[in-house]
């Protein structure tokens, strides 16, 4: 009982984060109406395919689960990255949660949602050292001052080194953690995937290529349309506030972009239209999408077939059907599992 209550605050806390703060829709529906509606359908579909893409990319690191279940727990973790503090990170603990409680072993997690993780990151330093190629040979428009060129470029080169050197290191085989562990292997799988192709990396691309985009449409909706290369650094730049702890990125996501933005040469005002229009749709999109998956979830647990057996005649035979056991992640959901305290599917447990 505790643990349903836990869970029925939280899903009351994500509501009231997205009726009442999140992201400005009396705003954003004040500057839309002078948009054009049809660059705004476009953004709105451009959204959806984003989502699809991470669904495609979703299910080739848990392609061992249903089919439909592995839509709904990636449809769950987009909505959770939405409104729960941390971006990514906040959706995979929630996703890691539903799978533990559904059987998975915390090895498994850590090492399938790590190797996701750096797969997708490893995607954003890609667009981030190609837009800042781009700008430094002049291409798109944009602000070209060598300091914004060089330092993205630079902490991306970093970043992407740090993460490749980490299995490499003799000092994390010196009695290293399980969780750790994990973390290196998802690391190696991420190498792994990216030396055999499959149609489904094409997701990580998607993901965020898609998104990208729709931050494009809602500056050109505007009136002020920014090139691709500036486009793409603002955004890489801006969404770094994204990973403060702050719910459905308030006001942080929004600081961030408009900043970038302006760094690369956008209007104030127009830049600060084009972010709120851009947040509610990559906002409320994920965040209905994970709300409606949780719910069909909840049901299907709810209506399940009777776990008792179902006799049938065949043939002038009887014969006996046993009612499929239910999945994993409705089970999870059935326990309550995003109300568990978050120590009860630590990434420490013993797979």
């Amino acid at each position: 009982m505790k643990r349903r209550l836990i869970t029925i605050g939280l899903l009351l806390l994500a509501g009231g984060t997205a009726l009442l703060a999140v992201p400005g829709l009396h705003d954003a529906a004040r500057k839309a109406n002078s948009v054009n509606v049809l660059l705004l359908l476009g953004a709105v579909a451009l959204e959806l395919a984003s989502c699809a893409s991470f669904l495609a990319i979703f299910r080739r690191f848990f392609g061992e689960l249903d089919a439909r279940e592995a839509r709904r727990l990636a449809w769950i973790e987009m909505g959770s990255g939405a409104l729960l503090p941390g971006g990514g990170v906040g959706s995979l603990a929630a996703g890691g949660l539903l799978l533990r409680r559904g059987g998975m072993s915390t090895r498994q997690i850590v090492e399938r949602s790590s190797g996701l993780f750096f797969l997708t990151s490893g995607t954003n330093v890609l667009a981030l050292e190609g837009g800042a190629l781009l700008l430094a040979l002049g291409v798109g428009g944009g602000a070209h001052g060598a300091l914004l060129i060089a330092l993205p470029a630079t902490v991306g080169v970093l970043a992407v080194a740090l993460v490749l050197a980490i299995p490499r290191s003799p000092w994390h085989r010196r009695g290293r953690s399980p969780a750790l562990g994990s973390v290196v292997d998802g690391i190696r799988q991420a190498e792994r995937e990216l030396v055999r192709p499959h149609w489904r990396l094409l997701g990580a691309l998607g993901y965020l290529g898609f998104d990208i985009v729709v931050l494009g449409l809602t500056c050109a909706g505007v009136g002020h349309p920014i090139g691709v290369p500036a486009l793409v650094l603002a955004y890489i730049i801006g969404y770094a506030a994204n990973t403060l702890p702050v719910p459905g990125g308030i006001g942080v996501l929004e600081g961030g972009l408009v900043g970038a933005l302006v760094l690369y040469g956008a209007p104030v005002m127009p830049a600060t239209a084009a972010v709120l229009l851009y947040h509610t749709i990559s906002f409320w999109i994920p965040s209905l999408g994970g709300g409606i998956a949780y719910t069909l979830v909840t049901l299907a647990r709810r209506t399940g077939p009777d776990p008792a057996a179902e006799r049938q005649p065949c043939e002038g035979r009887t014969r006996t059907r046993t009612a499929r056991r239910p999945a994993p992640l409705r089970e999870a959901i059935a326990d309550g599992a995003l109300g568990g305290p978050l120590a009860d599917a630590s990434l420490g447990e013993a797979g």
